[in-house]
Order: structure tokens, then sequence, then C-alpha cells
């Protein structure tokens, strides 16, 4: 098993990190949430050391092997009780952890449904499950320094305000336009502009 790589970012992806050891590149696996981090961790020269969850995704006529990518341990501990929740395998957790991880694991220890139903692929009865198994067990993890929000844009005011304005067009209630853009901030950290942020508000309102 795989279980830390250290090398430089040879190529950057939306979910994913290739970095190259000793000219040996890995395609690296990293959850939204850590992802946040890796322009503080990495130094340099591009250079960063990964802890790594080994696992193999079983197709039908083969095993591939894949690498989830963690900046500490406590990052990789969280995740390995992630996915002892029933229906959450690894791939489904790198999807899930879009908001910090202190923040996740704040919502579960508080109980906090409407949080954790804006994490991807995530609705009410997994939000159920996900607080009745871990419950009372992540209290260390929110206290992880993980909000890193010198590292995602910041969306404006008048940004949001303009989203806002559309869905009072589209006679969505205040409250409930106000909401849904929260939501979608939270989904999506990096939206700039009013047209991503509709986007990632219709992404949303289509997940069960």
């Amino acid at each position: 098993m795989i279980s830390q790589i250290s090398g430089k970012i040879k190529k950057r992806k939306d979910a994913s990190l290739v970095v190259d050891v000793n000219g040996i590149s890995y395609e690296v696996m990293i959850p939204q949430a850590v992802m946040n981090g890796v322009d503080k961790a990495k130094s340099e020269d591009g250079t960063i050391t990964l802890m790594t969850y080994h696992y193999y995704q079983m197709d039908p006529s083969k095993a591939i092997p894949v690498l989830v990518g963690f900046l500490n341990e406590i990052e990789k501990e969280f995740f390995e009780q992630f996915i002892t929740v029933s229906g959450i395998g690894p791939k489904a957790a790198c999807r899930a952890l879009a908001l910090s991880i202190s923040d996740i694991a704040a919502a579960i220890d508080k109980a906090d449904m409407a949080t954790l139903k804006t994490l991807p692929g995530i609705g009410e009865q997994k939000a159920r499950e996900i607080i009745a198994k871990l419950q009372g067990k992540v209290g260390k993890f929110g206290l992880l320094q993980d909000r890193y929000t010198g590292e995602s844009p910041k969306v404006k005011e008048d940004i949001k305000g303009e989203a806002l304005g559309v869905l009072l067009q589209l006679q969505y209630k205040r409250g409930e336009a106000a909401e849904m853009i929260e939501k979608a901030i939270r989904r999506n950290p990096k939206v700039s502009n009013c047209e991503e942020i509709l986007n990632e508000v219709y992404r949303g309102s289509r997940k069960p």
C-alpha cells in the first residue's frame, strides 16, 4: 500500500493532482476540502507531500488502484471515519467533502442537517445516517485550522445581489433565493460571477 508520496505538482485538475515522483507521475484524487489548502502547503518549487489512502475501484473486469491525498494524517483519519457510513465509499466521500473538514465535523456534531445536505451527493436520508454514525466521534476534527479563506476567491456582495435579483424575477421568494445562493457558494467557493452562481444553484436544485 502507498501511504505517502512527495513530489512536484505536474498538473492540477478540478478533483486531482498529478504528482511527479522521481520521473514517475501519480494521479492523486483530492477532495475539495483538501484542495483548498494545497497552495499553502506546497513549497515554492511546487513540491508537496501527501498522506494517501490507497484503495481499489472494482470494475466488472478489473480492479483499478486509486490514491486519495491529504495534507496531514488528521484529514486522512476523518476521511476514513466518513467512509464507515453505510453507502459512502471513497469515491462518494471525495465528492462529498466540499466544505472544510472542520465545518463538516461541526455540522455532524450539531446534527446540522441543512449544512450536511449542501454536500454533493448527500441527501436528507444520507445526512441522517452520517449523524447517527459519527455524532460524538468527530469533535477533534472541528479543531482543524483548515478554513483557507485566503486561497479561494471571495464572492463579492454585488455579484450575490445580482444573482438574487435574477431569482426574484424568476418568482422565488427572497429568503428562499438567498438560501439557495449561499448553498451554491458553499458547494463551489470558486464561483466568481452571477452566471456561475446561477449555474451552481440550478445544479443543486436538480439533486435529490
